[in-house]
């Protein structure tokens, strides 16, 4: 969803680099994977497509923080109270 993040905290040396990968249109997504030694984080579309990678080296990598979007619960828009629609005799 639009406005999810992850960020990438990376050894570089003698200092951390800290990167993000942004979902920055409606409908894209941010997906990790790790593969073979190499942590991927792709901004993807709603259809599959991948639009941008960043790769990472695992043994580098210091932390990886997903962040997403707070989505609204349905329940609280239709005005659900929890309670069952009918009691059972």
């Amino acid at each position: 969803m639009k406005g999810d993040r992850v960020e990438i905290v990376v050894d570089a040396g003698d200092t951390t680099r800290t990167y993000e990968v942004v979902a920055s249109r409606a409908g894209r997504r941010v997906e990790t994977a790790v593969r073979r030694g190499v942590v991927e984080v792709s901004e993807v579309t709603r259809t599959g497509v991948v639009v941008r990678t960043a790769r990472f080296m695992a043994n580098r990598v210091l932390a990886l923080v997903e962040q997403p979007v707070p989505r609204e619960d349905s329940s609280e828009n239709t005005g659900h109270t929890g309670r069952p629609l009918r009691e059972d005799p």
